[in-house]
């Protein structure tokens, strides 16, 4: 916590509590901390798109295999994509 000890941060408090008075620290700390919310929120929001429009390339395959099982009328329903793939391949196969 930026180094500071108890004495330290006894001082700032009490020097907080002269400059701004009993009264105005709950309105204070309710300021600050709505404050310190917003940029937390603002911060991952980059992060929060950037995963939204990204996808991994495991993600893109099994798009690909389930896309090929329904243009070739294979269930899907309750299946892994192994099995899903493995009948795919023995489709083609016959074809």
């Amino acid at each position: 916590m930026l180094g500071l000890q108890t004495p330290e941060l006894v001082v700032i408090l009490f020097i907080i509590l002269l400059l701004f008075g009993g009264r105005k620290l709950p309105e204070l700390a309710r300021s600050m901390g709505s404050a310190v919310r917003e940029y937390t929120d603002a911060s991952k929001e980059p992060l929060k798109y950037v995963d939204s429009k990204t996808k991994t390339k495991e993600e893109e395959e099994r798009d690909a295999i389930l896309e090929a099982a329904r243009k070739l009328g294979i269930e899907t329903e309750g299946r892994s994509i192994k099995e899903i793939a493995e009948e795919l391949v023995k489709v083609s196969d016959r074809e």
